[in-house]
């Protein structure tokens, strides 16, 4: 099982590279796996708009238990990012898209139907 390690600590990562325990998140371990290109192919450097995201995504996960659906989001980013925002756009900060890259960088267990 693949491991990423941050500040000293290792933490354990799933074969899609989706944190085991979503609770050992923080912004250094966002940082640590936008970077880690093993399962991404590229490396993600995070801006204010990733970070909105992230953390939208992070508090609706929390409230509700699951990520929110992908309508939801882009609806939220038209509101809260930028006006133009859609899903072309969310797949332009993050390549493999919302559930694939956004969620496994906001620490969030792989959402169900997630390849």
């Amino acid at each position: 099982m693949p491991e990423l390690e941050v500040k000293g600590k290792k933490l354990r990562l799933d074969e899609d590279g989706f944190l085991q325990d979503w609770e050992e998140w923080d912004e250094e371990v966002a940082k640590a796996l936008a970077a880690d290109d093993r399962f991404t192919g590229s490396k993600i450097e995070l801006t204010e708009e990733h970070w909105k995201i992230i953390k939208f995504l992070r508090e609706y996960f929390i409230k509700y238990g699951v990520a929110p659906p992908i309508r939801m989001l882009v609806k939220w980013c038209k509101q809260n990012v930028r006006p133009d925002c859609d899903l072309k756009y969310i797949y332009k900060l993050f390549p493999q898209g919302p559930a694939k890259d956004a969620c496994r960088i906001a620490g969030l267990p792989k959402p169900t139907g997630c390849v």
